[in-house]
């Protein structure tokens, strides 16, 4: 269960500008133990609104790119990344399986060319 007291204190520091790090060190100063603020930290994070949500950690050249990108389609970046791996997905060609053969002689004497 999530200290409400905790996550007022929180709320409170955040309006009056205090980042997360100054709020997580004097919660700690104050006594209280690091699970409880955790937890009242990650309850206050919102929620999201895509059930299928994935997170990239883009460097800036590559974030450059992908906008010069976007803008030559009339894409968003956003949007340009999601027709990026929508393309990957489709275009993905089906490998064909391997026949298993246990038998190297098999193998070997085989009518079928390698």
């Amino acid at each position: 269960m999530v200290n409400k007291i905790l996550v007022n204190f929180i709320k409170q520091a955040r309006k009056k500008g205090f980042s997360d790090n100054q709020i997580q060190k004097e919660i700690t100063l104050k006594g209280w133990p690091i699970t409880e603020s955790e937890k009242a930290f990650l309850s206050l994070q919102p929620k999201p609104k895509y059930q299928n949500q994935v997170t990239l950690f883009l460097n800036n050249e590559i974030i450059k790119a992908l906008q010069k990108r976007a803008n030559k389609n009339l894409f968003t970046l956003t949007e340009q990344i999601e027709d990026i791996l929508r393309r990957s997905c489709m275009n993905k060609k089906k490998i064909p399986k391997e026949e298993k053969i246990d038998d190297k002689l098999l193998l070997a004497f085989s009518r079928k060319k390698c």
